[in-house]
């Protein structure tokens, strides 16, 4: 690989890792969509006991 090829290629890498900050950026920043208000975010689940498998 060239130097000349090498520099694309990072400034492409460059490019994408900025494309991907800014669309997280801009998702982060976004409230979250409202879905079923029937359960409260708040609320206890409970998780049960996981049991490990018999050798």
């Amino acid at each position: 690989m060239t130097r000349y090829e090498r520099m694309k290629a990072q400034r492409r890498m460059q490019r994408r890792i900025r494309l991907v900050v800014e669309e997280r950026r801009i998702a982060l920043s976004l409230p979250p969509p409202v879905t079923d208000q029937t359960t409260d975010p708040e609320a206890t689940v409970e998780i049960p006991q996981a049991t490990p498998p018999e050798i």
